[in-house]
């Protein structure tokens, strides 16, 4: 199940409010918890049955780790036990903490790395090893990170002892669930716990249905066509494609991702809004960026934080000559590179970010700058090359891509060419040139979002934006990062 579908929308979506704002009103606001844990257990079981139990496994198993961590950090953080009763108990957990961490790893490389292995060692080894084929499921590199931060945290003793109910509302809440953004524990089960938010609020309401209709809008009304037609030429990239094709579909994906992610993400916070739940920022104009420092934060702003507490902050030591900015960065970006998808194409792409990254940090420590307008080309030049390398199946496709970005003969030849090789529609011209220029000259979700006051106006726009999203909601396809 999808958000931009009429299932949600017209059947899941008002059951699963009424019957927790239903609840609340009659006092039963424990009943209200469980009914929404149920309810996006629910949505999970949906899109992935078969890993379903699975699922279920992983997230108590996570629960009874970081509730026994946080236990002994309470216990470390009070005058140390007499020697003879047993083994200290930072000594239990560091094994408890590599244990679950393990576990977590481990999980997820079964899922998502297993034939990307045996692919390798194929290579590598000159065997004929079968690939699994393992169904990747919905969300796992999401709700594994937030694992991973709520072990990592019980360990550094920075949580409590959370109720079962709270913890499974933070890890399953349906509108963050699948695709983020990644949510830490200590902004969202407080919130759960805070009785106040349990009332119905309807300026809540009305600023939640605002940035859905917004998101609904960038997903099937920008999105899905882009990527539609931007996947035609990738699925088969010829051997030295044009000059202009090169451009435009490259530019189509690099813009499709950008609104089908950031329309996700609107449409969970608008949501999380619905239920009096803040959920975090997770876009903020990327495509507005000056260098790839600021890209990367304006770009998925959640899993950079993350990686920047969890990756960078461990690695990094001022003063350190093996453990500074540019190899926490490196290391940072590979880790990055390596969870967006079992292929060298992704660790490459992480590594020629972070090496972007470190080039923006290495100028600013210098006092060193472009001029904003070279700064702004450079930089988006930067981002749809990595772009084409993120959605390319090889890299062979990739370089013939970026042959054809200087295929200047090309232009001689057959002038554009594009319409005459593939298909565009009027819909896809449209949703071209009307998302580069919201990219570029309008506010974003965010900033309306900032600036919202619930009107009749607003409540037009909503709609509006709803009803057009429905009248091509058929035609929908799911969300680029479910692969993910």
């Amino acid at each position: 199940m999808i958000f931009s579908s009429y299932g949600f929308i017209f059947i899941f979506l008002p059951v699963v409010f009424a019957g927790y704002f239903f609840l609340n009103r009659i006092r039963y606001g424990y009943a209200a918890k469980i009914w929404l844990a149920a309810a996006s257990f629910v949505f999970y079981g949906i899109g992935s049955p078969a890993f379903f139990p699975s699922f279920l496994i992983i997230v108590i198993g996570n629960y009874i780790f970081g509730n026994f961590l946080s236990v002994l950090s309470e216990r470390a953080a009070k005058p140390a036990p007499d020697a003879a009763a047993g083994p200290s108990p930072s000594g239990q957990s560091r094994l408890l903490f590599a244990a679950g961490i393990l576990m977590n790893v481990a999980f997820l490389g079964y899922y998502k790395y297993t034939d990307f292995f045996i692919t390798n060692i194929n290579v590598i080894a000159h065997q004929d090893i079968a690939l699994r084929h393992i169904i990747l499921p919905i969300g796992i590199s999401f709700f594994t990170f937030q694992l991973i931060a709520f072990l990592v945290d019980s360990y550094r003793g920075l949580t409590r002892t959370y109720s079962i109910l709270d913890y499974l509302l933070f890890i399953t809440f349906f509108p963050q669930l699948i695709v983020g953004p990644i949510v830490h524990h200590g902004e969202v089960v407080p919130q759960f716990e805070d009785e106040s938010k349990a009332r119905l609020n309807w300026d809540n309401v009305a600023a939640g249905l605002f940035l859905f209709s917004i998101g609904c809008a960038k997903k099937i009304l920008l999105a899905d066509p882009l990527t539609t037609n931007a996947q035609l030429f990738f699925d088969t990239v010829p051997r030295l494609p044009g000059f202009a094709e090169s451009w435009w579909f490259s530019l189509e994906y690099t813009l499709s991702y950008y609104f089908d992610l950031s329309g996700y993400a609107d449409m969970a916070i608008g949501l999380g809004k619905m239920f009096n739940i803040d959920i975090p920022r997770n876009f903020n104009s990327p495509y507005k960026a000056r260098n790839f420092q600021d890209y990367w934060q304006r770009w998925h702003i959640t899993l950079s934080r993350f990686l920047g507490d969890y990756i960078f902050r461990g690695v990094y030591r001022r003063g350190s000559r093996y453990r500074n900015y540019y190899t926490a960065t490196m290391l940072t970006f590979l880790v990055s590179g390596f969870w967006h998808g079992a292929g060298w194409t992704f660790v490459v792409w992480g590594l020629c970010n972070g090496l972007f990254v470190c080039a923006a940090a290495w100028m600013k420590r210098r006092n060193k700058h472009f001029p904003l307008p070279p700064a702004f080309l450079l930089t988006a030049i930067g981002v749809i090359a990595m772009r084409v390398l993120f959605v390319s199946a090889t890299f062979t496709d990739a370089w013939h891509v970026y042959q054809g970005m200087v295929n200047f003969a090309s232009l001689r030849n057959a002038g554009l060419g594009i319409t005459g090789y593939y298909s565009m529609g009027r819909r896809v011209m449209v949703a071209f040139f009307l998302g580069w220029a919201l990219c570029l000259f309008a506010p974003n979700s965010g900033a309306l979002a900032g600036k919202f006051k619930a009107s009749w106006l607003t409540l037009l726009f909503s709609g509006m934006l709803i009803g057009l999203s429905l009248l091509s909601m058929n035609n929908g396809a799911d969300f680029l990062y479910f692969q993910f």
